[in-house]
């Protein structure tokens, strides 16, 4: 005879209970996490654009510094208003100060100007953001 005894051809009522209880714990925080994980992958690129978008800023303003109808003097920050929306970035806004310092750039004075652009950006995780980018321009001309 081939018989099997009748507690091994199929699941208990225990087993089965046992396996929808860790089911149910189990699963929720799972999606919960592939969500998390999807919305999270979109703040390196919102970071990325937002990097792009202050080394923009900052070449307009290095050019108008080398430029010979513009040159050092019209490096102001009255001369790049803030830009509450960026046309082509939808939830971008970018500022930029420039202050003149001395040479420390910690000080007033004279000969440098320590120019920054900052852009904030809406992310979808941590909400409000930004990101600064500065560089120093200084009354030199060779």
């Amino acid at each position: 005879m081939n018989a099997r005894p009748a507690s091994s051809r199929a699941f208990t009522l225990i087993e089965t209970i046992s396996v929808i209880i860790i089911l149910a714990v189990a699963v929720p925080p799972m999606i919960l996490a592939v969500r998390d994980a999807a919305v999270r992958s979109a703040d390196p690129v919102l970071a990325s654009r937002a990097r792009w978008l202050a080394a923009e800023r900052l070449e307009d303003i290095i050019a108008d510094r080398h430029s010979p109808s513009r040159g050092y003097a019209y490096v102001i920050s009255g001369n790049y208003p803030a830009e509450s929306t960026i046309s082509g970035f939808a939830g971008f806004s970018r500022s930029v100060t420039i202050t003149e310092t001395n040479a420390t750039l910690s000080n007033p004075g004279t000969g440098y100007k320590l120019a920054t652009v900052t852009v904030t950006w809406l992310s979808p995780v941590f909400g409000s953001e930004s990101f600064a980018v500065s560089t120093v321009i200084t009354d030199y001309t060779p």
